[in-house]
């Protein structure tokens, strides 16, 4: 059981994997927080969590609209399946609550414009979890990028990519609760990322492809284990080709299943008029100086002292310290809702054009 301070009172509802993978041990470490509230439809999976998260008489709860008539609590953190982000997370900020929804924003980009409406009519704040923004890489190229170091940014890549790695447990296989598959997955993470450091989020249209090519197999070989083909209802691949207003292209890749040694996943590449960057093996930097081509490693540890390490703070716990510190210092969270919401409008783009064979022109959206 986590001690009891005075602090920032927050409230849990989705007492799944990612609740105690991500933001419970996050919150945990943010030392002006008190996890009062938990909430899950099973029970047991609540009341297990404030066991080990909650302050001293946590309360408990498996209907999340009980837990938002506690007046005392400031912030929610939303860790439910993709199709309840939007009525939980709107629900939430109506009772007067800051929220943290784990990503992506919403199911249908509809509901992520009706969240970010109901942020702005509220006044509270709300972030989406795309903690790979945290990452020492990530704000390292955020840096360069901002300073000018590769200069106008045209051409990049996002990449989501697993060679055989789907997720068999929970509701990720279906369709009608998470939207889609590894697209609004781990695509969503590597597209946020690359058009943060890009810095550009005004879209012209969106090209894409869906496929189904390997979900269907019997005894697949898995991660986690074969699938159940009956049950695989979303896609196993989805690729987008991205058009900025700007003339500026994105390709992004995503895949649970494919063939292909190319794994990298919420990972970019990025390519400017005065150098470029992308992660593969870390963090690496091109360019040209002085008529020569160069290519830098950056190297994002600082050390040099025998036996001693520094302070270490992951991506996650990194992730739940800023927002907090955004709620406490009322600034603005690392991840804006407007942001979020066109990765969602991009996503839903991608498996609109899938559908129609045609490409999506952000202008005439409503």
């Amino acid at each position: 059981m986590a001690s009891t301070t005075s602090g920032v009172r927050v409230g849990i509802i989705g007492c799944g994997g990612i609740a105690n993978g991500k933001h419970l041990p996050g919150l945990s470490k943010v030392d002006n927080v008190e996890i009062v509230a938990f909430c899950d439809i099973i029970r047991d999976k609540a009341e297990k969590a404030a066991k080990e998260y909650g302050v001293s008489g946590a309360k408990v709860y498996e209907d999340y609209q009980e837990l938002l008539q506690d007046g005392e609590i400031d912030v929610i953190h939303v860790c439910t399946p993709n199709d309840s982000h939007a009525p939980v997370t709107i629900a939430a900020l109506e009772a007067g609550k800051h929220v943290m929804c784990e990503k992506p924003m919403a199911k249908t980009a509809a509901e992520a414009r009706s969240m970010l409406e109901a942020a702005r009519r509220t006044g509270k704040k709300l972030t989406i979890g795309y903690q790979s923004r945290h990452r020492n890489d990530s704000q390292y190229l955020y840096d360069a990028c901002r300073r000018g170091d590769l200069g106008e940014i045209y051409f990049a890549k996002a990449h989501a990519i697993r060679r055989r790695a789907v997720p068999t447990w929970g509701v990720f296989l279906d369709e009608q609760k998470q939207g889609g598959g590894p697209l609004i997955d781990i695509g969503t993470h590597a597209l946020d990322l690359t058009l943060w450091l890009m810095d550009n989020y005004d879209v012209k249209y969106v090209v894409g492809n869906t496929y189904h090519k390997l979900s269907q197999r019997e005894n697949a070989a898995n991660a986690w284990g074969p699938w159940d083909p009956k049950t695989f209802t979303v896609e196993d691949s989805a690729f987008g080709f991205i058009t900025m207003q700007s003339g500026a292209t994105i390709v992004l890749e995503s895949s649970w299943a494919l063939n292909s040694l190319d794994v990298r996943e919420a990972q970019c590449t990025l390519c400017g008029t005065e150098g470029g960057a992308d992660m593969v093996g870390g963090l690496r930097i091109n360019g040209e100086s002085r008529s020569r081509l160069y290519q830098t490693q950056v190297e994002l540890k600082s050390g040099g002292v025998a036996f001693y390490e520094g302070k270490s703070e992951t991506d996650s716990d990194r992730e739940a310290r800023l927002w907090i510190e955004a709620v406490t210092q009322d600034k603005a969270p690392v991840v804006l809702p407007e942001q979020a919401c066109v990765v969602s409008e991009i996503l839903e783009a991608i498996y609109t054009s899938a559908k129609t064979g045609k490409p999506v022109f952000f202008n005439e959206q409503g």
